[in-house]
């Protein structure tokens, strides 16, 4: 495994970051703590989660918990990243980013995950009515205590972060230190704005679904044999870019790696990159992820998948001179 830092910070975390949305509702207990002690063997050492994953709110961080508490350095060889925003129950005040519920979604994430501190606690979403002074107000307070040790954002445009940074500066705070996205060959949209916002504001990128559903993990052959069935969306979605990703197949085959190990050693080349988020359901899943950081993509390669797959200029230049 290769290791970096997280954004402009001292933390080094592996280059694959282990997410794990489907622990509980499509992986068991019993599958996911194998798949963490497979993160840990192969030398992943970053894992994302989040106070709504499960199929109840706080499944999936109980199932870490437990993983964490079953010892062997667990919880020391981990950075563990978690989120807040939506709704934990109905009550009013159960979700967003209230001084309040950051309070108490922080706690009820510690008693779940049976940790005394997060490595990494990241807004799932914007909250339009919260002020950021009382934000980092709660954030302030749980770092001073040591409930946590860094901020992160999840789906922010690039104004969302520059205000963010404007007002946590304002505070002496060192602010959020990594965006998760969504980015992948087949949606490039924070190449506008929030990657070069990332960069400016030394934030790490964790890209989610990097292979867009499977799409660009050889979605077509595995059609074709009978191995996935497409419906919905994703049947329309690969039928609109049916050429594009059929190149883009073709091209993994001539390079000697398989498509989903392509696109993820793609997105291991974009700056301010830090891991894409992968989600296994199974140990199989895992393994195969394991070859993209090891991959060589060549100028050409890379020349080529532009082509196949065009990604945009930094605003204003993609729209304006």
């Amino acid at each position: 495994m290769k290791y970096t830092y997280l954004g402009r910070t001292g933390l080094q975390v592996s280059r694959l970051c282990l997410g794990t949305m489907n622990f509980g509702p499509r992986t068991t207990a019993a599958d996911a703590h194998a798949i963490m002690d497979a993160a840990h063997d192969a030398g992943i050492n970053f894992f994302d989660t989040a106070n709504r994953y499960g199929t109840e709110p706080g499944e999936t961080e109980e199932i870490i918990g437990d993983w964490f508490a079953s010892g062997g350095g667990r919880r020391e060889r981990t950075v563990i990243a978690t989120k807040l925003y939506g709704e934990m129950d109905s009550w009013p005040n159960g979700g967003k980013l209230s001084a309040l519920n950051i309070r108490r979604a922080l706690d009820a994430s510690l008693r779940r995950l049976q940790t005394d501190y997060i490595d990494l606690y990241q807004f799932h979403h914007v909250d339009r009515n919260t002020p950021w002074e009382e934000i980092w107000q709660g954030i302030e307070v749980a770092i001073q205590v040591g409930k946590i040790l860094y901020a992160g954002s999840s789906n922010f445009a690039g104004w969302h972060i520059a205000d963010a940074q404007a007002a946590a500066a304002r505070r002496n705070l060192m602010g959020l230190v990594s965006e998760q996205s969504l980015y992948n060959l087949l949606v490039r949209d924070v190449e506008l704005e929030v990657a070069p916002a990332a960069e400016h504001y030394g934030l790490g990128i964790i890209p989610w679904s990097p292979l867009q559903g499977g799409l660009l993990g050889g979605v077509i052959k595995k059609t074709e044999t009978g191995v996935r069935r497409l419906e919905g969306r994703a049947a329309a979605s690969l039928a609109r870019h049916r050429d594009s990703i059929e190149a883009y197949e073709r091209l993994a085959q001539d390079i000697g790696t398989e498509p989903g190990t392509l696109g993820l050693g793609w997105l291991l080349t974009r700056p301010a990159v830090t891991a894409p988020i992968i989600g296994p359901r199974t140990r199989d899943q895992l393994d195969s992820a394991l070859p993209a950081v090891e991959l060589d993509l060549t100028a050409e390669h890379l020349q080529r998948l532009d082509e196949l797959f065009p990604g945009r200029q930094t605003a204003p230049e993609d729209y304006a001179w």
